[in-house]
């Protein structure tokens, strides 16, 4: 059946905008086709009772696009926005032994986003899938994000996925939103996030950090490029790259202190009063927040793609480009050498005695990490390790891109805050409604959804220290 197709892109060159949008109209049926341009983007389909009702959701979707900045184009007249995905290679292990693993979950592409908490192993690939298990490997949920995740962040309840697309989506209901739009000139590499102040860095060796409304506050460009780390505290953004790490002030941006490393920056982690730096030339070095002095290296065999601790540092783990696996205590001294069983590490946490690893076969890997494991594991007995069943048939949860897309309820249930969309000298802002709350506060909020006048009811919110709210649970639209 033949139908009417309206195509539109974000026209806002300037602020970086790649998005398009598509309306395909064909008797009763609405597709809309959405996503970064120069990719083929998410696809859904409704059906209408009549042709004039299938006609007039079309006009609504497009008349909501065209107020945010949308206009008419010619598909294929802009160019992509620019993507480097990190073309890891992987060698076999030269340990003698293979680490103890417990279990391991396959997703099917490479892998860099983990996010291990109390209750839930997060990892999220490069085919744009999150899934959630639980720390005895049974699949919970499934994602579907439209493009690659770089990685995944927590910023205490909530986590976050960074996409190819520039899009930061916030996970923590059943339904993603886009929480942060990156400006398509920043070819992202890494993310962090505190109290929802987004770092992002680059490429190029750029750091841009962005407030919870989505806006920039300000950039840097630090000495050297490819900038795979960025971790974020009260005292500092600590930015590593080709040429070292260089610390800044969280507010304004002034440098603190730059410290040049033994090969460039790979990978980042931090501790209270320590961050720590896997580099190409073998080795992770920990620098002192405090002024960049580097106060330990602990030495690998090959270049370092991951790196994380144990509770304040006691114990520092590494993962190589040759598919192993190290253990050092807090001075430096190598305890372990072992081989991950498939593929090199690219991202990695620690917690409980138990080491999680993503790697460059797509897999999320849990290794016994306790001393009684790896001491076994050293004299050739490891366990029968349970690989996990794929998931991928299971029900996706995909992001809400419009107004149109949030379920709807008529009467805020009980204990519900109630939110409205309003402008605010030329900008929408989202502010609270309910009583009990500071008026002069305004909520963080999903941009795609807002829309002028509109009414949310949200299960809670919570004040964040930069003085807005912070929205938890579910969003729903009043009608």
């Amino acid at each position: 059946m033949s139908g009417t197709t309206t195509y539109l892109e974000l026209s806002q060159d300037g602020e970086g905008a790649h998005k398009f949008y598509e309306v395909t109209v064909a008797g009763t049926v609405v597709s809309v086709r959405y996503g970064r341009i120069g990719a083929q983007g998410q696809s859904q389909v409704s059906t209408f009772p009549t042709v004039e009702k299938a006609q007039a959701a079309a006009a609504k979707k497009v008349g909501e696009k065209v107020r945010k900045g949308y206009a008419p184009a010619v598909q294929g007249q802009r160019a992509a926005r620019s993507v480097t995905r990190r073309q890891a290679t992987s060698a076999p292990s030269t340990a003698h032994s293979v680490a103890p693993v417990l279990w391991r979950f396959r997703t099917g592409s490479a892998a860099f986003g983990i996010h291990i908490d109390e209750d839930r192993c997060w990892v999220g690939n490069q085919a744009g899938d999150v899934y959630t298990l639980s720390h005895g490997g049974d699949v919970l949920a499934r994602y579907a994000l439209p493009d690659g995740v770089k990685c995944l962040v927590a910023d205490d309840f909530w986590i976050y996925a960074g996409c190819d697309n520039g899009t930061v989506y916030d996970l923590s209901s059943k339904l993603p939103f886009g929480a942060y739009d990156i400006a398509a000139d920043v070819d992202i590499f890494w993310l962090d996030i505190r109290e929802g102040v987004l770092n992002v860095s680059d490429a190029q060796g750029g750091l841009t950090v962005i407030d919870h409304e989505d806006e920039h506050q300000w950039s840097r460009k630090s000495a050297g490029n490819h900038a795979w780390m960025v971790r974020a505290d009260e005292r500092g953004v600590y930015h590593g790259h080709q040429k070292g790490v260089t610390a800044y002030a969280p507010h304004g941006g002034g440098e603190l202190w730059h410290t040049p490393t033994t090969g460039g920056v790979l990978f980042g982690w931090q501790e209270d009063d320590s961050v720590y730096a896997g580099t190409s030339r073998h080795v992770v070095q920990r620098l002192s927040k405090a002024k960049g002095v580097v106060e330990a290296t602990y030495r690998c065999d090959t270049s370092v793609y991951s790196c994380a601790t144990a509770p304040g540092g006691a114990y520092v783990f590494a993962g190589d480009s040759s598919s192993s696996v190290y253990c050092f205590d807090a001075e430096g001294n190598r305890l372990w050498k072992l081989g991950t069983g498939g593929g090199s590490a690219l991202s990695m946490q620690y917690l409980d005695e138990r080491l999680y690893m993503v790697t460059t076969d797509g897999s999320l890997v849990c290794v016994d990490a306790s001393t009684a494991a790896i001491a076994a594991a050293q004299q050739g007995t490891v366990p029968l390790a349970r690989d996990i069943k794929s998931a991928a048939a299971m029900t996706a949860y995909t992001p809400a891109a419009s107004p149109t897309e949030v379920a709807t309820v008529v009467v805020a249930p009980a204990g519900g805050v109630v939110v409205q969309c309003v402008q605010d000298a030329g900008r929408m802002r989202v502010q609270v409604v309910s009583e009990g709350f500071d008026p002069s506060w305004n909520v963080q909020f999903p941009r795609g959804i807002r829309e002028p006048g509109a009414r949310y009811v949200v299960d809670a919110l919570h004040p964040a220290s930069g003085g807005f709210y912070r929205v938890r649970g579910e969003i729903r639209r009043l009608i």
